[in-house]
Parts: C-alpha cells; sequence; structure tokens
C-alpha cells in the first residue's frame, strides 16, 4: 500500500478488524518509512456493476465516489464525523446493489442520500437538497425548511420505547 504521507509503498499491518457486520475490513497500518500510520478499507467488489442514468439520459458507471464527493460537500465544516459520512455512503451503495441490478436513476440516488443526510444533520440535508432538488428560489427554500422542521429526526438505531404485549 502507497503511503499516503511520504509516497513509499512498503508498509506493516499493525490492526485488522471486520467492520459492517464482515462485509468491511479495516487495517490500521504503518509506513516503514516515515513510520506514520495511515487506516485502509478493504471491500469485496460489487459483481453485478450498475450504470447511473442522468437527468439528461446519458448513462454512466455508478461510482459512490461520487455519493462521498457530494456528502462531503453538504457536510463542509459541520461536526459530522467521518465514519458517519463513510457509512451514509455505503448504505446507500449497499441499498441501491441489493435493489437495482443494471440501471438506477441519478433521482433515486439523490433520494436516499437525502433520506439519510436528514437524520444525520438536518443542515447538511437543506445544503445537498438546494443541490439536488434545484430548488429556484426561496419560497422553495422555505417550503422544504418548514417541511424539515414539521417532521421528527429518526434517531439512528434507537429502540422502541414501548412494546406490544402478546
Amino acid at each position: 500500500m502507497i503511503c499516503p504521507y511520504c509516497g513509499a509503498n512498503d508498509d506493516k499491518v499493525i490492526d485488522s478488524r471486520a467492520t459492517e457486520a464482515g462485509a468491511v475490513i479495516r487495517r490500521r497500518r504503518q509506513c516503514l518509512n516515515c513510520e506514520r500510520r495511515f487506516t485502509t478499507y478493504e471491500r469485496i467488489e460489487q459483481a453485478s456493476r450498475l450504470t447511473v442514468v442522468k437527468k439528461d439520459g446519458s448513462r454512466v458507471p455508478f461510482d459512490p465516489e461520487n455519493i462521498a464527493r457530494g456528502v462531503r460537500g453538504a457536510c463542509g465544516k459541520r461536526p459530522v464525523p467521518e465514519e458517519d459520512k463513510r457509512r451514509l455512503v455505503e448504505e446507500v451503495e449497499e441499498e441501491l446493489h441489493a435493489e437495482f441490478e443494471r440501471e438506477v436513476l441519478s433521482t433515486v440516488i439523490g433520494e436516499r442520500v437525502l433520506a439519510k443526510l436528514r437524520n444525520l444533520d438536518q443542515i447538511a440535508y437543506i445544503r445537498f437538497a438546494t443541490e439536488h432538488l434545484q430548488m429556484g428560489g426561496l419560497d422553495e427554500l422555505q417550503k422544504e425548511l418548514e417541511d424539515l422542521m414539521s417532521r421528527p429526526v429518526e434517531a439512528r438505531d434507537q429502540q422502541p420505547l414501548f412494546t406490544k404485549k402478546s
């Protein structure tokens, strides 16, 4: 693995652990040249290749890095941990590969990202929504803000407060 700090191609693995239910391997590495540490992620490449159908009808290969770039842009200077951004991208990617075999509309991808951003960070949600929904003015933005404020935020991994008795 090439060191992101010095560019040397000589390192050792310090720690490996499975994450995301074993679908991803996280490895801590140490460069033997500069001795700095860095993290890499290893995942199985999806067997089926998705094609994204863009709004203009053009088709491009699915690339999760495009989602990651959009999420990073929306979360810019917000207190959103990198791990949460990475998890959001992985969840969207897994959902798309599970649901679609060959092609997926770019609007569907945007809607999935919006739904997850809404629960992650509301400011990032609005930033992404203004771009994805192509809001034309302040009236549309105000309507989206009112809609956002009227809906409760779903907490991640929250257990129900009450359970039904059988």
